[in-house]
């Protein structure tokens, strides 16, 4: 267990049975390996609301529409059609590099791993985009890192609402609808 997934338990206890993935089929259907600390955290939390705003994506999510595969699909679809009319981060620059997400809110930002050819996916960071803009955030963190440092108030988002996290604290899993 990392330490970022072991403080983010010190902060919100998970609750219920936990979440088993075929992740070998889940990383089939993406074309990529997922990072370990990704892969623990839905095990424990399973796709999951924070603070009645954030929105960690499962592989197929009981709640269809935070369904990680899915958002994988029409990100990288979405994107690439923006990008013919805006600038690409830079961090976007190195060839084959591209981010993935892992994350929404209710206001429409979203939460991406940076995903470089030349690293491991446990060494992905967090990228975070405005809602309805260009405006780009990056943290050279985990995303179970990001989650964690964010919730405790240690890394704050300058895309993310000032009203997240809230305390205390406010954790449910995604339920079907």
């Amino acid at each position: 267990m990392s330490n970022a997934l072991a403080r983010l338990l010190e902060i919100v206890p998970a609750r219920g049975e936990p979440c088993r993935k075929a992740w070998g089929d889940v990383e089939r259907s993406l074309g990529v390996e997922l990072p370990t600390d990704y892969k623990e955290l839905i095990h424990l939390y399973g796709g999951s609301n924070w603070d009645d705003y954030l929105y960690v994506l499962e592989p197929g999510c009981p709640n269809r529409n935070y369904d990680l595969i899915e958002w994988a699909k029409h990100q990288a679809e979405d994107l690439e059609a923006l990008w013919e009319f805006e600038e690409k981060p830079a961090e976007l620059e190195a060839e084959g590099s591209r981010v993935m997400p892992w994350a929404t809110t209710d206001n429409g930002e979203c939460l991406y791993w940076l995903v470089r050819p030349d690293l491991d996916p446990d060494q992905w960071t967090v990228m975070v985009n405005e809602a309805r803009g260009d405006r780009w955030e990056h943290f050279s963190v985990s995303c179970t890192q990001f989650l964690a440092s964010s919730l405790d108030g240690e890394l704050q988002s300058g895309n993310l609402s000032s009203l997240f996290p809230r305390t205390p604290h406010e954790f449910r899993r995604l339920l079907a609808v």
